[in-house]
């Protein structure tokens, strides 16, 4: 049996897994969404990786999942050294960190704005960030509205901590990158994927909230993984 701890973007809200976790678990297997303290400016990256590390723990068989943000966090826990049955690291349109690169940081380092005014440009959408145009355009209404007493605004205090590790661990890494994500366009993410990791995406169905928009795909993918 394999284990799926799944790591939330911004807004920290184990909600966003919930339409892959009964996909995962009527396999036979366990999941585990993760909720992080977004809106408490107490807590930033140290306290979101502990959190994720603390879910992994001793389990064995455990493929980490890492959406958007979430790749700051997991990262900085499969690199602990402190989870030997951790056997793989996904991201699902996720920022991949650098050893020691800051997640406000990031954004530059990667020209993540370049390539979202090009996106839009090619694909004729507003270049400045809209929530609808950017995250939700492919999101069913229904399943929007079922989320609307789980949001949560991000503090700013996760950017600020590096991302404390020096090398990626000795596990499968696989990123996935959505066919059609607007925010982290697929061409961006492939490019980040081969600089930082050496490695192909691979693109699914799906904007940047693939996890709500295209449940039973994604489930699918970390099912083979």
């Amino acid at each position: 049996m394999t284990t799926f701890v799944l790591v939330p973007g911004a807004g920290g809200a184990a909600w966003y897994w919930h339409r892959v976790v009964p996909l995962l678990t009527n396999g036979g297997h366990d999941a585990i969404a993760l909720d992080l303290p977004a809106d408490d400016p107490a807590s930033g990256l140290p306290e979101y990786a502990r959190i994720v590390s603390d879910a992994v723990g001793s389990r064995s068989d455990v493929v980490l999942v890492a959406q958007s943000l979430g790749g700051f966090s997991a990262t900085q826990a499969a690199a602990s050294g402190e989870h030997p049955g951790l056997r793989a690291l996904v991201f699902v349109n996720a920022m991949i960190p650098g050893p020691g690169e800051t997640a406000g940081d990031w954004w530059g380092h990667v020209d993540h704005e370049a390539a979202v005014r090009a996106a839009a440009e090619a694909g004729g959408w507003p270049v400045e960030f809209d929530l609808q145009t950017h995250f939700t355009h492919d999101v069913p209404p229904e399943v929007l509205a079922s989320g609307a007493d789980h949001q949560r605004d991000e503090s700013d205090t996760v950017f600020m901590a590096p991302c404390e590790f020096t090398e990626w661990p000795p596990i499968t890494i696989r990123v996935v990158a959505g066919r059609d994500d607007r925010f982290f366009p697929v061409s961006f993410q492939q490019c980040v994927a081969r600089k930082r990791l050496g490695i192909e995406p691979d693109v699914l169905p799906g904007g940047h909230l693939m996890a709500l928009s295209r449940p039973a795909e994604l489930a699918d993918y970390l099912l083979a993984v």
